[in-house]
């Protein structure tokens, strides 16, 4: 039972690319609720939960791969 060493490298960089997403998501909205009186409030607010969701999105992919590589199925 070895690993794959590919698949546990691409788990790795997903789960890099989920890192700052988890960091300018909140940031953009808790801009998006000072900024209420601001006509681009709700675009902001999306982009933000967006950004989140995509966030935690590469998290369970990420954690998905590294374990496809670790047990290879």
């Amino acid at each position: 039972m070895g690993t794959n060493k590919e698949l546990i490298g691409k788990g790795i960089k997903y789960l890099s690319g989920s890192l700052p997403l988890l960091f300018i998501g909140p940031s953009v909205i808790y801009n998006a609720f000072m900024n209420k009186q601001n006509v681009w409030h709700y675009l902001v607010l999306a982009i933000g939960i967006i950004a989140c969701l995509a966030g935690m999105f590469l998290i369970f992919y990420g954690l998905k791969t590294i374990m496809r590589g670790l047990f290879n199925d």
